[in-house]
């Protein structure tokens, strides 16, 4: 079977007990069902209450205008930010996996309208009151088996591990230069002043040691070469001052008893040191981007287009686990700007040939826009290799640049001070600048005359294409990335690790075996009148030949919009009739003809054609509304995808479905079903429920009336500084089946982990406080749509590091507890 990656954080969960007891809602045990393949378990519910199969209504459909931007199921578009206030989309979205918050809330908490009951819960004050709970046990059901995991088992060390603070003057801001001090000052001192001692050192304020050093607070002077001014010219000395003054000792008694299971809480600092112990090496050999390290000699780099390139590297994180500490490795890839000579990589940005040709504006722009913070090396003093980081770009072309040479404010040109000083004679004066340094006093370098400096990651959003080539690198089968994992391992050497051998850390070379099961698969429930009413997925795979969905829309009121010059109108036409009658066979109800006419529209125009389309088809319907939009985009269209949905989402309330070029063309009946899937849940139906949800077999959600939340936070891409963040929580709208979800998403504070708008208060004129929220307007939205008033709540929280638990925990759950007022128990489980 495939190896399985293995996350940073391992799932957490939390449960607190309060003295409230439910006397009205026991628990009930579930009954075990048998799943041996042969025959699906019985649908008779057990001690359950009848309930409805039919569909939704149609005002449950989630049709509503003004939904906020969410996450695409294209997963390399990028969100826009929304200024508009937060909605409820009732349109389901799938849930994402993460970890539960289960709530058990008393008769009577949501009436309708969303009133809550008001019996005030004790709330912990800080995250020592919060501990979280020992696991269980161990899973008994599925089929034994060993797997590999990318984890090495390694041997704790039986030294103690000192911390040292470290105080640079004049202050640095780089880690590089830090790293470059410290690395001086060892090989200055390490014989005499620090004892023989090996430290390794975080770049910032920490200094690690194995035993104590001969002092507990020392004054160094380093002396620091500038190497870059190169061989023959003047170096640059600067002095620094650095004090390293005794912190505190690490207690690797603890994380030891925590690995031996004695301790519930994880000691940090101990693990922390281990980690930078066993990065410091690796620091030094390759590219450190947060906790991966690149070179182009772990695999040769890829060209990406536009001077960019795919380096190959790894991730490093020393982890506890079950069976003790490992260390986890991983493949990673990342992209990083061509160390190639500045004209090159312009030619490669622009397309076209920059040597015969004058650079209009918008390409001033992009080239601006694109080497603006970037390093580069001057190519035209021989062995001096001085570098620079570009600022900008002259707005004139090098022959006619002139700047003051003296006091006396005596001009020259640019092209005659290169001649006279160096000796090198400008060729593409045309070209305009490199300027560098602060825009007071400007330098200018010809491009002619600049190298990229290698090893520059490429922090911008990256284009379609480029993300399409990125992703073919990365692509790898297991068996590959097991041999990449291996041979990183082996070359790493971490048995030859002068920092590992030092603090006496061992590493085995060989991958983890682990215990695991593979689980037996669901019974899925389709209609009654398909001719297989159940389902058993088999490898995980099952598809919808000889099935009807459970509960299939209807779609009346359509539209298309072709985007593909490739694409003609009855090339299109056909492939409307044919997903149209896919939609039929598979159980929905779907009008075979457009409200108007395909529409053929420019990818440029997208804003004015969809609003054209939006606009034909309302005064075509008199008053009735669009239902659906099917959108034909070329195989690559940059943003037109993203701007699509915004529009759609935000401004139109349309809800739209996107195919590509290639598949019109190549008609797949996979494929259409596929599709018609999507539309199905779109418009508010189900595809398909599990059976043991209808015969009310799921613990903690079949026997009373429970709601599912989902929460995650996307953070903008590396580059973006003023982008927020965009919090998103859906929440399942149908018990007991827990298969329909509303979503809804809002736009805060950039890169906040912490979901704001859980629970929020504000003035109104007339009502005075307001209290409202995510969460209530999703237990509102689930009470309309079921009739019930959820009794327990089961809350998925994805993407929060273990340095962040108990800080989102605190928060989030004192928003929930805000809203809700009252819980029985809660069990809360984090997956990052």
């Amino acid at each position: 079977m495939p190896m399985r990656q293995m996350k940073e954080s391992s799932e957490q969960h939390l449960v607190i007990k309060t003295h409230l007891q439910n006397s009205m809602n026991p628990v009930q045990k579930t009954p075990k069902t048998a799943q041996n393949g042969k025959g699906p378990p019985s649908h008779e519910p057990q001690n359950a209450k009848p309930h409805s199969q039919t569909s939704p209504s149609s005002k449950n459909r989630g049709r509503r205008r003004g939904r906020g931007g969410r996450k695409s199921d294209q997963s390399d578009v990028f969100m826009r930010p929304s200024s508009r206030p937060c909605t409820v989309a009732d349109k389901p979205v799938l849930a994402h996996q993460a970890g539960p918050l289960v709530t058990d809330i008393p008769h009577g908490c949501v009436e309708n309208g969303g009133n809550m009951c008001e019996m005030e819960m004790g709330f912990p004050s800080s995250s020592k009151s919060l501990t979280f709970a020992p696991r269980p046990g161990y899973g008994q059901l599925g089929t034994k088996c060993i797997v590999k995991a990318n984890h090495f088992f390694t041997e704790l060390p039986e030294k103690d591990l000192n911390q040292y603070d470290v105080t640079i003057t004049p202050e640095v801001s780089s880690r590089t230069v830090n790293r470059a001090i410290m690395n001086e000052l060892v090989k200055l001192y390490k014989e005499s002043d620090l004892g023989m001692r090996l430290p390794a050192y975080d770049g910032r304020k920490s200094l690690y040691t194995a035993g104590e050093l001969p002092f507990a607070w020392k004054e160094f002077k380093i002396k620091l070469v500038d190497e870059e001014d190169g061989i023959n010219g003047p170096k640059r000395e600067r002095e620094y001052k650095v004090v390293i003054k005794f912190v505190a000792r690490a207690n690797l008694h603890h994380l030891g008893q925590f690995l031996a299971g004695k301790r519930a809480d994880a000691p940090q600092e101990a693990l922390q040191i281990l980690d930078i112990v066993l990065r410091e090496l690796s620091t030094r050999r390759y590219c450190p981007v947060g906790r991966s390290f690149f070179s182009p000699d772990i695999r040769a780099p890829q060209r990406l287009g536009e001077g960019l390139e795919s380096w190959c590297g790894f991730y490093q994180s020393i982890r506890p686990t079950q069976m003790g500490l490992s260390l986890n490795i991983d493949m990673s890839s990342a992209a990083f700007i061509e160390a190639l000579p500045v004209i090159e990589f312009v030619g490669q940005l622009l397309g076209k040939d920059v040597l015969s040709r004058p650079l209009s504006d918008s390409d001033r722009v992009k080239i601006k826009k694109a080497l603006r913070g970037v390093k580069v090396e001057v190519t035209h003093r021989g062995n001096v290799r001085r570098k620079y980081r570009v600022s900008g770009l002259t707005s004139q072309p090098t022959r006619e640049l002139v700047f003051p040479v003296d006091d006396n404010s005596t001009m020259k040109s640019v092209v005659e001070y290169f001649q006279e000083m160096y000796g090198f004679t400008i060729q593409h004066a045309h070209l305009p600048c490199l300027q560098v340094g602060n825009q007071k006093k400007a330098n200018y370098l010809p491009m002619e005359a600049c190298k990229i400096v290698e090893g520059q990651r490429y922090t911008k959003r990256l284009n379609e294409r480029q993300i399409t080539a990125l992703l073919k690198v990365t692509c790898q089968r297991p068996r590959d990335q097991e041999n990449d994992i291996l041979q990183t391992v082996q070359h790493n050497a971490y048995d030859q690790d002068p920092y590992a051998k030092e603090f006496g850390i061992k590493i085995s070379e060989k991958l983890a075996s682990v215990e695991a099961r593979i689980l037996p698969a669901p019974w899925l429930k389709y209609h009654e009148t398909g001719k297989e009413k159940d389902c058993l997925p088999q490898v995980g795979q099952w598809n919808m030949m000889n099935k009807k969905m459970i509960n299939g829309m209807t779609v009346s009121r359509w539209a298309c919009i072709n985007f593909s010059r490739s694409v003609q109108e009855n090339v299109a036409r056909g492939f409307c009739n044919e997903l149209a009658q896919m939609c039929q066979v598979s159980g929905m109800e779907f009008n075979p003809e457009p409200v108007i006419p395909i529409y053929m529209a420019r990818p440029d125009q997208v804003e004015k054609a969809l609003k054209h389309v939006y606009h034909a088809s309302m005064n075509k319907l008199k008053g009735k509304e669009l239902e659906l939009l099917l959108a034909i985009l070329p195989d690559n269209n940059g943003s037109l995808y993203g701007d699509l949905k915004r529009i759609c989402e935000t401004d139109l309330g349309l809800i739209s479905q996107c195919c590509l070029t290639k598949h019109v063309f190549k008609i797949s009946k996979q494929y259409l079903a596929n599709v018609s899937l999507k539309i199905n849940v779109k418009m508010g139906g189900r595809n398909t429920v599990l059976l043991d949800a209808i015969s009310c077999r799921i613990p903690l959600v079949s026997d009373i009336p429970t709601i599912i939340f989902g929460a995650d936070v996307t953070h903008p891409e590396n580059g973006e500084d003023s982008s927020p963040s965009i919090a998103a929580v859906v929440a399942s709208q149908d018990w007991p089946e827990v298969t329909k979800y509303a979503g809804l998403v809002c736009a805060q504070a950039h890169r906040q982990e912490l979901i704001q708008d859980l629970y929020k208060t504000w003035h109104d004129p007339v009502r005075g406080t307001v209290s409202g929220g995510m969460i209530r307007d999703l237990l509102v939205s689930f009470r309309k749509a079921t009739g019930q008033k959820p009794l327990r709540i089961i809350f998925y929280r994805d993407g929060v590091s273990e340095g962040q638990f108990y800080q989102v925990l605190l928060y989030e759950l004192d928003a929930i507890r805000k809203v809700s007022f009252s819980f029985l128990f809660l069990f809360f489980l984090f997956f990052n």
